[in-house]
């Protein structure tokens, strides 16, 4: 055996062993070969802040059997993913294997493909320090976290609670959000809407610009409306355009599976690993909306070749989010010409979903016509008014509508307007008010809770899943659905000038997915925020993901990092332990 490729899983072993001739073996690590231990934390403060790693258990065969097959070999490739983690992988195997620096080679790729499989072994590099050193200094400085903190929360709530520098963050924001809720007094207040007739018989609705406190007023407003003439008082058309939104990464990915397809997070990165790994799309973790050349160019023979040339657009997008990290691809397919793939249920609706937007993503924009319709009345100061949309060319809306969080149930699609001039005649059909409330803040589900870290620079690709998994796993966070309420609302209708009011139940506050805190993540959130406030800080976590960026980047040393932060953080756990003892160990 000339060769011997490791790679993290057996499916994506598979998959490579397909593309390399008989002169290469491909065994997987399955993951980490070694961690910190479990019960101890495993660090050597003293010394740097060593890592004390170990072989797991469930891994000392696997050890055992690739030491053989590194024996057998000339040549030993190490084919970990790209990001992080994989290049940490790929040192453990590098010091746990004892290989040969020298006939040892360290390859990457972003797609499991036999062209980007050849061209890493055409190119292989020396395992990247910097990015080793950028997961450790995260590995350490959490576990330095969750060890030193843990203890205090135990004696001071209950046993076996922990905390986590991210997870932490997470259900404070899930709290606050709650916190937001209960505070909220929600406002009453009516819509009056009213449909026309114009000159040429058509139908025409619009809605009052002022929304009337309570029914006195609504009442008011339909009786001057009664006696009114209305006449339109402005006809404004204008063009617009919609632009397709970027292609995807983890976290949009993850955001719109779970609106589209109803996926968790964590059931969103175990399909697209699964796509990953059996080559069908590119590598699932990333915070880049970048496309290659070879993508665009295949993007752009696949639209001209199936919509035309005129819904062809080439389009090069750039990353804003905050802290990005890898240098990465979007998500997208191996192979643009495949919009479908004969994988099982989740898997094929989740390929074509990432297959829709890539390709959307490359097309025209839609061309629109929006009108806005002003109608003023002879005895009324606010207007009313309709506003309407036409599409001219639908442009990449023929493939893909991106979805949105916001459940106002008061939106609606803007629809084609008749036609009419300004000055024209309208006589009064029919006009109503309904009553509606003011809706509190909605709660977090998995994906907006994901748009809501990466927005404040929290976490990173790899760590969103993990996060959500763990405050659900540690029961600080429940996530369910709960049932409407029945709500009584009136409605007053304006018939030949006579006003009838009626009263009717309506369903409202469904929460389908959502996430809720539970009692003791709410306690332990008030003692964290009470007495760790710094690692409680939304800035400050931010920052520490920069830091790591700086880590991963070759601009900052990774034991200065954990020793800027570890120094105020370890006096305040003492302070806080002595505060402990002090007010007698009663529980909170």
């Amino acid at each position: 055996m000339k060769n011997l490729v490791i790679v993290e899983s057996p499916a994506k072993a598979k998959t490579i062993e397909k593309f390399l001739g008989k002169d290469y073996h491909v065994m997987s690590s399955y993951g980490h070969i070694r961690d910190l231990a479990k019960k101890e934390m495993s660090i050597d403060i003293a010394n740097g802040y060593t890592p004390e790693y170990q072989i797991t258990d469930d891994k000392k065969k696997l050890i055992s059997d690739l030491q053989k097959a590194v024996k057998k070999s000339d040549t030993v490739w190490l084919a970990s993913d790209e990001d992080r983690e994989g290049e940490a992988i790929a040192w453990h195997l590098l010091e746990t294997l004892k290989l040969d620096p020298a006939t040892t080679r360290r390859i990457v790729f972003n797609e499991i493909t036999k062209s980007a499989i050849l061209h890493a072994i055409e190119n292989p590099r020396l395992i990247d320090m910097n990015l080793v050193n950028a997961q450790q200094a995260r590995r350490v400085l959490d576990r330095i976290v969750g060890y030193e903190i843990s203890p205090i929360l135990w004696s001071k709530i209950k046993p076996a609670l922990s905390a986590g520098r991210v997870q932490s963050v997470a259900v404070r924001l899930i709290v606050e959000r709650e916190n937001e809720i209960r505070q909220f007094v929600s406002q009453g207040y009516f819509r009056v809407t009213a449909q026309f007739t114009t000159p040429d018989r058509q139908s025409l609705t619009a809605e009052y610009i002022q929304r009337p406190a309570n029914e006195a007023d609504a009442r008011r407003v339909l009786q001057q409306m009664a006696s009114a003439h209305f006449h339109v008082a402005d006809v404004e058309t204008k063009p617009a355009k919609r632009t397709p939104a970027a292609p995807f990464t983890t976290s949009t990915l993850q955001q719109e599976a779970s609106r589209k397809l109803g996926y968790s997070v964590a059931r969103t990165m175990q399909v697209a690993q699964q796509l990953y790994e059996a080559g069908y799309i590119t590598y699932m973790r990333t915070d880049s909306v970048n496309l290659s050349e070879m993508a665009i160019g295949m993007a752009k023979e696949v639209i001209g070749q199936h919509y035309g040339a005129r819904y062809v657009k080439n389009r090069r997008y750039q990353t804003h989010t905050k802290g990005a990290q890898e240098a990465h691809e979007a998500i997208r397919p191996t192979n643009l010409e495949m919009s479908t793939i004969g994988a099982d249920n989740a898997g094929r609706r989740l390929y074509e979903l990432i297959w829709k937007r890539t390709i959307a993503s490359q097309m025209a924009d839609a061309e629109l016509q929006k009108t806005t319709i002003t109608i003023a009345a002879d005895n009324m100061k606010e207007a009313l008014q309709c506003n309407g949309e036409q599409i001219l060319f639908d442009g990449f809306l023929k493939v893909y509508i991106e979805s949105s969080d916001d459940d106002n149930e008061e939106q609606s699609n803007p629809s084609l307007l008749p036609q009419v001039a300004a000055g024209a005649e309208l006589s009064l059909a029919h006009a109503a008010a309904n009553q509606h409330y003011t809706q509190h803040p909605p709660r977090y589900t998995e994906a907006s809770l994901v748009k809501k870290l990466e927005e404040l620079g929290i976490g990173r690709p790899s760590t969103y899943a993990p996060t959500i998994s763990t405050i659900l796993k540690r029961e600080y966070v429940i996530k369910e659905d709960r049932d409407a309420q029945q709500r009584e609302v009136i409605t007053l209708q304006l018939h030949n000038g006579i006003i009838e009011s009626t009263k009717h139940m309506e369903k409202t506050g469904a929460e389908k997915g959502k996430l809720f805190p539970t009692d003791i993540g709410i306690v332990v959130n008030d003692f964290l925020m009470k007495h760790f406030e710094n690692i409680m800080d939304y800035n400050f976590t931010a920052t520490v993901e920069k830091d790591f960026d700086d880590i991963a980047e070759g601009n900052k040393d990774w034991r200065s990092v954990i020793d800027k932060f570890y120094v105020p953080f370890h006096n305040n756990i003492t302070t806080t332990q002595q505060t402990s003892k002090r007010s007698s160990g009663s529980r909170l």
